[in-house]
C-alpha cells in the first residue's frame, strides 16, 4: 500500500514538473505528459475545485499529496 502511494506521489510530481515547460506536440515528453494528465488530473481536479489557483500558483498538488498521505496512513492504521 505504501509503495503504491509513493509511486502515485511521484507520478503527480513528474506531471507537475512537466507542466512548467512548454512541450511540443508529438514529442516524447508531450506524450508522457498526456498519459500522466489522464492519470493524475482526476485526483488533482478534486482539490482544484476546493482550492483554485491563486496568483498563478496552484497549491492543489500539495494539498492532494498531503491528503493522499493522510488517507494512506488511516487505511494502513486500520489494516494493521
Amino acid at each position: 500500500m505504501s509503495t503504491l502511494v509513493n509511486f502515485y506521489e511521484m507520478l503527480i510530481l513528474i506531471y507537475i514538473i512537466l507542466r512548467w515547460f512548454p512541450l511540443r506536440e508529438g514529442g516524447l515528453a508531450y506524450d508522457i505528459a498526456v498519459v500522466l494528465q489522464s492519470i493524475c488530473e482526476p485526483f488533482l481536479g478534486l482539490f482544484r475545485r476546493i482550492i483554485p489557483p491563486m496568483g498563478g500558483l496552484d497549491f492543489s498538488p500539495v494539498i492532494a499529496i498531503l491528503a493522499l498521505n493522510l488517507i494512506a496512513r488511516f487505511v494502513i492504521g486500520i489494516i494493521v
